[in-house]
């Protein structure tokens, strides 16, 4: 079983196959771009996408079969420790300017696009953040993520960004970091990310159906991800 699947899984991925009983090669990747492989003529048995809108284009065109959403997700906000001021918070942080804001590429991320929709609902403050904000990682011209590390790690101790919006799913291996912080965006700013599967072919819809199952709930939640 071939699988392309977005790469913020790539933590919990083998948590979860490790209960599943059939051999599965697992590709990672921004899930928009991984679309676009696959409505190019890449073959896969399954599409595990960090927002519905990409499976649900594939099944508009034909190309998959059904479309089901497993696991949640929201943002957080990581910054350089050094930078922070006592009476910051998650919103001084992002309007102070003299910060400089890392994000994923939108378009190409859902990370990205969700992070687009909380600058829109900061409203007017949101503006020039959005203005500021760099898309260091998930597009087609982006540097990989070295192995082992993780995107809002690697880019704030690389010395490319103070701050880095990410999913919040990172934030208990990101706060185990030392000289990085991690900043929780609450419920009315915070977009909710929906993952969802797109099924290809009949053999990936096994691997649909498992999603679902109350076993990779369990570890979903357990691997910090909403159900």
């Amino acid at each position: 079983m071939r699988v392309l699947a977005a790469g913020s899984l790539r933590g919990i991925w083998p948590q979860l196959l490790a209960h599943f009983p059939h051999p599965v090669e697992t590709q990672f990747g921004p899930a928009g771009l991984l679309r676009e492989r696959i409505e190019a003529g890449e073959p896969c048995d399954l599409f595990a996408s960090a927002n519905v809108a990409h499976p649900q284009a594939l099944l508009l065109k034909g190309l998959a079969s059904s479309v089901a959403v497993f696991a949640r997700n929201q943002l957080c906000l990581t910054a350089r420790s050094e930078v922070l001021r006592d009476d910051d918070d998650w919103f001084s942080l992002l309007t102070r300017p003299d910060l400089r804001l890392g994000t994923s590429t939108a378009g190409c991320d859902p990370s990205g696009d969700y992070t687009q929709e909380l600058f829109t609902r900061m409203g007017e403050a949101g503006i020039p953040v959005r203005e500021r904000a760099m898309a260091l990682v998930g597009g087609r011209a982006s540097a990989p993520v070295p192995p082992g590390k993780l995107a809002a790690e690697w880019i704030i101790e690389s010395d490319q960004a103070d701050l880095f919006i990410g999913y919040a799913s990172y934030a208990p291996a990101l706060r185990q970091i030392a000289g990085l912080s991690v900043l929780n965006i609450p419920a009315p700013f915070n977009p909710q990310a929906e993952y969802a599967s797109a099924v290809m072919t009949p053999q990936g819809l096994v691997l649909a159906d498992y999603l679902q199952s109350d076993q990779a709930k369990a570890i979903l939640l357990q691997g910090g991800f909403g159900v």
